[in-house]
């Protein structure tokens, strides 16, 4: 597209020495990065707004780095001030097309550039955060740009790291296997926490710290490294493994007498499977367990098909959640199939007011359909779903393009979930909840049945009040010994339990 300039730009003695500071302005990068972005945000986002609208909002960036600096819009044309002086006037472009858009503001920006020193001294990586911050800002509180680095680090992070799938503390002067992820090669060579790690590729590792030895297990995906190690019976043994990408664990398993608690940290590529076979091996015990506990206090969230697939292997067909947006691909029913972990074991899920996003989804779904008790506080009540894009400068925007609605057609976002068990209101209310229980009353019925009523949109007064009757707080040390009580009290579990969901 070609640009009209309506005024010679002026430039300012310190140029050189700003752009020296902050680098040269990358204008060709600029317009990459926003046509790409301008492209996939506007035909995703919740509510429809117009290219145009998007790339003047996001323009307002250049007046966070230099308040002097300001574009506006005007019949048709953009134009960009320094103070009240006029720096440059071109035409709008005639349609909304993102490419278009991306060119003129890039030209904008880098006229900005020319003549603002704070401009120049942020640098080009800053003017792009600004422009994206300051456009979600009108958006949603969840999209967002990510920056090349810190997009590069989060990739890693979702995909794993390449590794042998171990954690080493120290005892005394020798390296103990603190925990290993399931299915990964120190798994399957036979290596278990409390194992003693002698040698890494013959070098000796007593004496040596923990992050020497992290360093050493790991390496390049496909590289092989050879390890021996004392088991917990004595013997010695050796096997030459190889790196895989592993991801991070996030089921963590403890038996508390007949109570299995299994805390989950996040949602990751392994997170439902880890769960299921964590179920697994507590049901094939000897003593097979009384009741289950899933623990997703402070869990922030993580891969949405990660919380389905978990929630699928405790439940009988039917509705687990379903997400809606403008875009079709945004609209899913997320559906069990038949066959269900644990059928007759009762199942308690711990909640708290970090508990978000995934989590919640998986909260929501086992306790509409009258599969699991949520103990608790109300939880944040994210219920919007992000889909991420690469931009050329290899950074990330993740775009809200769906929000969640539980299997009974209430949506996450705002009301979050609300417990059937309150343990926010102190230890005196919930002995008193305890209480009602087990005579078959349960005090947060009327309060439950509004939740489950609400539906989109919910004015924020009225979630502010269906909310009220358990406020959201972190975990307390009680909400586990409610889950243990409700799990030894049949009649206390049955009446804090939600109807089963038929139909759906």
């Amino acid at each position: 597209m070609r640009i009209g300039v309506f005024l010679v730009l002026f430039v300012i003695g310190r140029a050189q020495a700003d752009q020296a500071a902050g680098g040269a302005f990358d204008q060709q990068r600029v317009a990459a990065v926003y046509s790409e972005a301008l492209s996939f945000i506007a035909p995703r986002i919740l509510d429809p707004v117009p290219v145009p609208q998007l790339t003047f909002w996001g323009l307002q960036g250049l007046s966070t780095l230099d308040p002097n600096v300001r574009v506006v819009a005007t019949d048709a044309r953009l134009q960009l001030f320094r103070q009240d002086q006029l720096v440059l006037d071109i035409a709008a472009p005639k349609d909304e097309a993102p490419a278009a858009w991306a060119e003129a503001a890039s030209a904008l920006t880098s006229a900005g550039f020319l003549v603002s020193a704070p401009v120049r001294r942020a640098g080009t990586q800053a003017v792009i955060q600004g422009f994206f911050n300051e456009m979600f800002s009108r958006l949603d509180p969840y999209s967002r740009y990510v920056p090349p680095v810190e997009a590069s680090e989060d990739r890693a992070r979702r995909a794993g790291s390449a590794g042998l799938g171990l954690a080493v503390d120290l005892r005394g002067a020798l390296i103990e296997v603190r925990s290993v992820v399931r299915d990964s090669p120190a798994a399957i060579a036979g290596i278990r926490p409390g194992d003693i790690l002698w040698a890494i590729d013959g070098q000796r590792t007593q004496d040596q710290d923990p992050a020497t030895i992290g360093a050493l297990l790991s390496g390049a995906e496909g590289s092989a490294v050879t390890l021996s190690w004392r088991g917990r019976d004595g013997r010695t043994r050796d096997a030459r493994l190889v790196r895989v990408m592993v991801p991070p664990e996030t089921v963590f398993a403890q038996r508390f007498a007949d109570v299995l608690v299994l805390r989950i940290t996040s949602f990751s590529t392994s997170t439902a499977s880890h769960l299921a076979l964590s179920v697994q091996d507590g049901l094939a015990e000897p003593h097979p367990v009384d009741g289950i506990v899933l623990d997703l206090r402070d869990n922030r969230g993580g891969l949405l098909r990660q919380a389905v697939t978990a929630a699928d292997a405790f439940l009988p067909a039917g509705v687990v959640a379903t997400t809606v947006g403008r875009d079709p691909d945004a609209l899913n029913v997320w559906r069990s199939a038949e066959g269900e972990l644990a059928e007759n074991v009762p199942l308690v899920i711990l909640v708290d007011g970090r508990t978000a996003s995934a989590a919640e989804i998986l909260a929501a779904a086992l306790a509409d359909r009258g599969r699991a008790v949520v103990v608790g506080s109300s939880t944040v009540g994210k219920g919007m779903v992000q889909t991420i894009d690469p931009l050329p400068d290899g950074g990330e925007v993740f775009v809200t393009w769906s929000q969640t609605l539980a299997p009974l057609g209430w949506p996450i976002q705002g009301l979050g979930v609300l417990p059937q068990v309150c343990t926010s209101r102190g230890p005196e209310a919930l002995s008193r909840q305890l209480a009602s229980l087990s005579t078959g009353f349960q005090p947060m019925a009327e309060a439950i049945r509004r939740s489950r009523a609400a539906r989109v949109p919910v004015p924020a007064s009225v979630v502010l009040e269906i909310r009220a009757p358990c406020p959201a707080s972190e975990g307390r040390a009680g909400d586990l010994d409610a889950a243990r009580l409700l799990i030894a009290n049949p009649a206390a579990y049955a009446a804090a339990l939600l109807p089963p969901l038929e139909g759906r």
